[in-house]
């Protein structure tokens, strides 16, 4: 497999990481959320990707008056990925039905050789409607997680050439407007993650 190897996140830059977060959104806003609060401590939602129907899509297909939860992840992935995903569709499943369906869970995988679009329909499909899969070059996943603050790394093939991808784990949350919100961490239960996603569509109503 010829991918490009790239940084691979350490412990101390996901804490150096996590602390500019606290201290760059502190004084954010006065409503108190289980998740990290960084509204404002990066850009508005911005890509060129392609969905799971294999169609170019840029962020104004999902900004378009709904929350968008993102999450960078692959198919392969045997842990981190399908667990993430499962306690979101579990947090969503505690809101109103017409809640759960003005929201979008944007599955970016950063693993585009193997990951198609057929692929990714078939993964997202599991975890219900609101949840798409994206995908995209090189180039493309590299501008997006550079600005989400996020790196990605491919191990090395093993004999059968499978290989594992490290990514980061975190959630972010933008509102119906494009902007980020917040970040969701391992961290947090379901209920918490409920109770946030609550939290900001009523602050944004």
């Amino acid at each position: 497999m010829n991918t490009p190897r790239l940084p691979r996140f350490s412990r101390i830059s996901l804490c150096l990481f996590a602390l500019s977060l606290l201290a760059l959104a502190g004084c954010s806003s006065d409503v108190s959320y289980n998740a990290h609060d960084i509204a404002g401590v990066m850009p508005d939602m911005s890509f060129e990707l392609t969905n799971e129907d294999g169609n170019r899509v840029d962020e104004t297909a999902y900004a378009d008056d709904r929350l968008t939860l993102m999450f960078f992840g692959y198919t392969h992935c045997p842990d981190i990925c399908p667990m993430t995903l499962a306690r979101l569709k579990a947090a969503m499943a505690s809101l109103d039905e017409d809640v759960r369906n003005n929201m979008n869970v944007l599955f970016v995988s950063v693993d585009p050789e193997r990951d198609t679009p057929e692929r990714l329909k078939q993964y997202t499909q599991h975890f219900g409607p609101q949840f798409v899969g994206l995908t995209g070059t090189q180039k493309q996943l590299t501008k997006l997680t550079k600005t989400m603050r996020i790196t990605y790394s491919y191990s090395e093939p093993d004999e059968n050439g499978f290989y594992l991808v490290n990514h980061s784990s975190a959630v972010f949350v933008f509102d119906d407007e494009g902007k980020v919100r917040l970040l969701i961490n391992q961290d947090e239960t379901v209920d918490q993650i409920s109770e946030d996603l609550q939290t900001l569509l009523e602050q944004t109503a």
